[in-house]
């Protein structure tokens, strides 16, 4: 009896569990409510040299990673690499479970395959979660035990607050992670993988007769910007973490809870603004794009003041920028607040050379203004 009412007690749990994933990707207003300001909203910015907290807003907050995950999944990917356990031309074989998953993805059927530098290539730009669990299931043998390497490595990093349960980032209530853990990864994904480190700036790749673009618009479109991922589901908003370098300094931020990309786009790109201003790096002219995505909405609430050295939300405007400002959250009216904390401005690291950026064909701006609404929206599990 004992054994049985164990086994339905943890038939409940995973039915629990199930129910919870489906109520974070079929409630279509989470995305909306999810904006800057509101309580999924955090933010942080270090630079990537020490680790200095440039920049910090409900960093240490619990947040779900969505396809951020997949750097993780990279990370773990480079770490076979460096160790021998598999090679670049290695092949991926897709099984019927990884194929199950639903978009974003390449659409393998089972049975097919990949090499490993093509799944890299489909994780950056595609953000394919069929080829996450493929990936998990090359290196871990199935994708739970995967999803358990993954969270160790990442304790064993510094990232204290993060739990992964799969290898793409798909809706599950229990994986979580922080602003500061997943800057803390990309900050790591770059010094600890720099002969890696430029797929993450791959504009495109060919697959078949298909050329398929990266998500992350922000790459060409800020001045610097160089990686590193984007993610969404309905639970957490628009993600980015993002590392850019400037005569010299490298700057790696993370932002979560955007109503959309254009909002987390011109978001991440204010707080890099700004930890380069902290660092000594003179502005930069905003970009056509970044300039066009800065643009208010129609019937924007106005915005509130900042104290000066605090963060804000990019206005379109020529250089030099406008004062800095925070857009009141829209259509929240008990919005979280937003507290900055900054730390002393460190001393200035020295110049380190730029690694090599894959960049692929140069995209046009009008095929990179696409939305990610358009995009098609990830279903549990």
């Amino acid at each position: 009896m004992k054994t049985r009412r164990q086994g339905l007690g943890g038939l409940a749990v995973r039915l629990a569990g199930l129910i919870f994933g489906l109520a974070l990707a079929a409630l279509p207003w989470r995305s909306a409510e999810a904006q800057i300001g509101s309580a999924r909203y955090s933010a942080i910015v270090m630079e990537a040299r020490t680790g200095t907290i440039l920049i910090d807003a409900g960093a240490d907050e619990p947040r779900y990673p969505a396809s951020l995950t997949k750097m993780m999944t990279l990370y773990m990917l480079f770490e076979a690499l460096r160790d021998g356990r598999t090679q670049l031309g290695s092949r991926i074989v897709m099984s019927e479970e990884a194929a199950s998953r639903p978009p974003s993805k390449l659409g393998i059927p089972p049975g097919g395959g990949l090499t490993v530098e093509q799944a890299i290539l489909a994780l950056v730009t595609k953000s394919a979660n069929d080829v996450a669990a493929a990936v998990g299931e090359h290196i871990g043998g199935s994708e739970e035990r995967f999803a358990q390497m993954m969270t160790m490595r990442a304790r064993s990093l510094g990232m204290s607050q993060t739990r992964f349960r799969n290898a793409s980032g798909l809706p599950d209530w229990e994986q979580v992670t922080t602003a500061r853990d997943m800057a803390t990864l990309g900050r790591r994904l770059f010094t600890d993988f720099p002969n890696r480190y430029h797929y993450f700036g791959t504009v495109h790749f060919a697959w078949g007769r298909a050329q398929i673009r990266n998500h992350n618009r922000m790459l060409g479109d800020y001045d610097g910007a160089d990686g590193i991922k984007t993610g969404f589901i309905n639970a957490s908003g628009f993600n980015i973490v993002t590392s850019a370098q400037r005569d010299g300094v490298r700057l790696v931020g993370a932002t979560f809870g955007g109503s959309s990309w254009v909002e987390r786009d011109r978001h991440m790109g204010a707080l890099l603004d700004q930890g380069f201003a902290r660092m000594g790096v003179a502005p930069r002219a905003p970009s056509s794009v970044m300039a066009a995505a800065s643009a208010p909405p129609r019937n924007a609430p106005a915005a509130r003041p900042v104290a000066p050295g605090n963060v804000r939300v990019a206005q379109a405007a020529s250089a030099p920028r406008p004062p800095q400002q925070v857009a009141a959250a829209p259509n929240r009216q008990n919005a979280a607040p937003v507290v900055y904390r900054q730390t002393p401005t460190p001393p200035r690291p020295a110049a380190r050379p730029t690694p090599r950026v894959e960049q692929g064909s140069a995209a046009s701006t009008a095929q990179r203004q696409q939305t990610a609404s358009a995009q098609p929206r990830p279903a549990p599990r």
